[in-house]
């Protein structure tokens, strides 16, 4: 039988605008993730320095 994950917690990923939802890996430190995956943490990186120069 599969588990219904219903009601889990989400944010909205500053980059890609989309929903992401809570996970197991990130019990722990739910407050300080930002971001929907690496990708969009890279993205964020790359665009600070073409805001910059």
């Amino acid at each position: 039988m599969a588990y219904k994950k219903t009601n889990l917690p989400y944010k909205v990923c500053p980059i890609c605008e989309r929903p992401f939802y809570w996970r197991k890996k990130w019990q722990r430190d739910w407050d300080n993730v930002k971001y929907c995956s690496k990708r969009c943490a890279s993205e964020r990186r790359s665009s600070i320095r073409h805001n910059n120069t």
